[in-house]
């Protein structure tokens, strides 16, 4: 005898379809390019510091464009501005594939505004439709965006070899955002707008000034600056320790995978908890043992990359996860979550050329790697605020 899921709970499992298949372009069709820069820069003939751009522009866009999801979202309804992010994603990637080293900047630009929205609402949608549930679905998400940048970093090198060239390569990853859209469409119905009020824009002004606000901010932050430090210079760092090019370039696809377990993990003890001081202290504190053991003992490198991102995929999780526990409501949801990514992402944005010149300065990454372990006992310190069991409180 078989059991038909009721209406409700169709729409309920259409909806999870659909966030997690949004997830999978948050990251894939960004860090997708990575193993492709060389391949650009040689065929373009861009500086070092012009194809640095080429990751450094999301994260600029991250920045800028995180603030205003939330008012697009009162505007639109959340539904349809995830629906706008997707075709946004599909464009950039679209454009960036053409052959124009112009187009290409451009691209990768409008790319990084949809990623930006689909960044912050994604936890609002969960305060808003499974409250219930905000830890598991958070690492559900977090697990499927980790394991689908893996997954494309892995294969635009054979698809670029195989006859499909890097502008190819890159094209195929729209497949991501176009199945997203599929499974989003059903959805659209839902997106009523919502009414903007007075009070509703002072509630996102006030998500500012709240004390608990800038500690979830500063948690997830800090780990934005510190993961996109080691993974844009990890193969650098790796390689000046005596690694081959094919060590340094293996261990770059680990420290993906690492960031990704959590996903797995993380969310069947946070069920369990009502405050996270603990757990988000101790994931905080393997940042700060991974890069440490870099620096320090650089032949267990593997163990160090699995530590660091194994810390720092799990403090994704937390801080995504605080963002629906800390808020009140979906729309201070996806204000703080605008307000933690954007502080987030414009330290991200600095973070790897200003390690990369006290590297030139210093001669070594020494110096780098000890900067990543103080920030990430900060981290550690930031978190056991933001952890305690409490919601901001709307001024």
């Amino acid at each position: 005898m078989t059991t038909r899921l009721s209406p409700r709970r169709q729409q309920k499992v259409l909806l999870i379809a659909g966030i997690l298949m949004i997830a999978t372009t948050l990251r894939v069709t960004f860090t997708g390019a990575a193993p492709l820069l060389d391949a650009i820069r040689a065929e373009y003939g861009l500086s070092t510091a012009q194809t640095g751009m080429l990751t450094t522009l999301p994260l600029l866009a991250f920045a800028l464009i995180s603030p205003l999801a939330a008012s697009i979202a009162r505007r639109l309804g959340m539904e349809s501005s995830l629906f706008a992010a997707m075709v946004l994603i599909c464009l950039g990637i679209a454009i960036r594939s053409l052959p124009s080293s112009t187009l290409l900047f451009v691209g990768t630009a409008v790319m990084g505004c949809g990623i930006a929205l689909g960044n912050v609402l994604l936890p609002g949608m969960l305060k808003r439709d499974f409250a219930g549930h905000v830890a598991k679905l958070t690492g559900a998400y977090s697990l499927t965006m980790g394991a689908s940048a893996a997954l494309g970093s892995a294969l635009v090198v054979p698809l670029a070899q195989s006859g499909a060239g890097w502008h190819g390569a890159l094209l195929m990853l729209m497949v991501f955002p176009l199945l997203a859209l599929l499974l989003w469409l059903p959805h659209l119905r839902r997106g009523v707008p919502a009414q903007i009020s007075t009070s509703s824009a002072l509630h996102s002004r006030g998500i500012w000034r709240s004390a608990l606000a800038w500690q979830v901010t500063l948690f997830l932050g800090i780990n934005s600056l510190i993961y996109y430090i080691i993974i844009g210079w990890l193969p650098s760092i790796l390689l000046a320790q005596g690694f081959s090019e094919a060590q340094a370039g293996s261990l770059h696809g680990i420290l993906q995978l690492a960031t990704a377990a959590p996903g797995l993990l993380v969310p069947v003890f946070l069920h369990r908890l009502k405050d996270q001081r603990g757990i988000a202290a101790l994931v905080a504190v393997l940042c700060a043992v991974g890069s440490l053991g870099l620096w320090l003992l650089p032949t267990h490198a593997v163990l160090w990359t699995v530590i660091f991102g194994f810390g720092s995929g799990a403090t994704m999780i937390l801080g995504l996860t605080f963002i629906g526990l800390r808020a009140s409501s979906a729309h201070q949801a996806a204000s703080l979550s605008g307000m933690a990514q954007s502080v987030g992402y414009l330290l991200a944005a600095c973070g790897p050329p200003l390690m990369g010149k006290i590297h030139d300065t210093s001669g070594d990454w020494h110096l780098p790697l000890l900067a990543c372990t103080v920030l990430a006992v900060m981290m550690a310190m930031c978190g056991a605020f933001a952890g305690r069991h409490r919601e901001i409180i709307a001024r």
